[in-house]
């Protein structure tokens, strides 16, 4: 069952990626609108403000070895390895991911053996290659909603991170089934499980429970914030860039599952505005 959801997620970031960067550029992930998501600002702008909102909110102000969980074709990396001067390892299910973070790596003259630099590599992030304690801080923008296993990915990072060493994790969620509003309903689980097919994702949990999972593989120093109406215009700007001639010419090209996934945005839209699917952030020292 994994392997076929590897293959899935794989063939979509294969197809999509080159579109992805041709309309929006190097981050593969949203944008940040202001606390309260009025903060109106240039599309790309708003992907580089999430990065940093997201260091301050975390306190992270220094990190010398960097993993980037779902790294994409390089954007967090490269942004943190200039940052920090920061060695950073990026994985990807993705060749074509792998393959153009590595060249954007080096254009950037951020491939060589002295710091700062970054890496990039094929990588299942529940089964890292990596030794035990070998980054201190470990970045997932984003990937934690691809994870089949959202215990296992949390045990590995633990795992990966030094003594001390930071988790800060940015992901999507469905709304806490422990309030007022009780379980999902039938209604909400259906759309859910349209999302999960055309973006390859084999389910995702409330934020809650990833602070339970994280609480019980070690971790402290525990904080969680929802940060669904400072993203929530994302999906107006990419629902209105995907309609311009050249992303409609785009989708045609990339293949099937790319329009699905363009297909999706608007449940996408509608999931965020209603409050089913949250924006979720985590952090967590071993």
């Amino acid at each position: 069952m994994a392997n076929a959801l590897y293959g899935k997620i794989q063939t979509f970031y294969d197809e999509a990626s080159g579109l992805w960067e041709q309309i929006w550029g190097e981050h593969m992930h949203h944008g940040y609108y202001g606390p309260d998501g009025r903060h109106r600002k240039n599309r790309r702008q708003a992907q580089i403000d999430l990065i940093d909102e997201c260091l301050a909110w975390a306190g992270v102000t220094e990190a010398t070895e960097i993993l980037d969980c779902g790294c994409g074709i390089g954007g967090s990396a490269l942004e943190l390895a200039s940052r920090f001067g920061a060695r950073v390892t990026g994985i990807t299910l993705s060749p074509v991911q792998a393959e153009r973070a590595t060249e954007r790596a080096r254009a950037a003259n951020l491939a060589g053996d002295i710091p700062p630099w970054a890496r990039f590599q094929v990588a299942d992030a529940l089964n890292t290659p990596f030794a035990d304690q070998s980054f201190d801080l470990v970045w997932s923008m984003e990937s934690g909603e691809h994870m089949p296993d959202k215990v296992a990915f949390l045990q590995e990072c633990y795992r990966v991170l030094k003594p001390g060493g930071r988790l800060l994790m940015a992901t999507w969620c469905h709304r806490p089934t422990d309030s007022l509003a009780g379980p999902l309903t039938w209604l909400e689980q259906q759309q859910l499980e349209w999302i999960y097919r055309v973006y390859g994702l084999p389910y995702v949990i409330a934020l809650p429970d990833y602070e339970a999972i994280a609480h019980n593989c070690g971790f402290t120093n525990l904080r969680a914030a929802d940060w669904s109406l400072a993203v929530a215009p994302f999906w107006d700007e990419v629902i209105a860039s995907a309609f311009s001639p050249e992303a409609l010419v785009g989708l045609v090209k990339a293949g099937p599952g790319t329009l699905q996934g363009a297909l999706a945005l608007a449940p996408m839209r509608q999931g965020l505005q209603s409050g089913l699917i949250r924006y979720g952030l985590l952090t967590a020292v071993r």
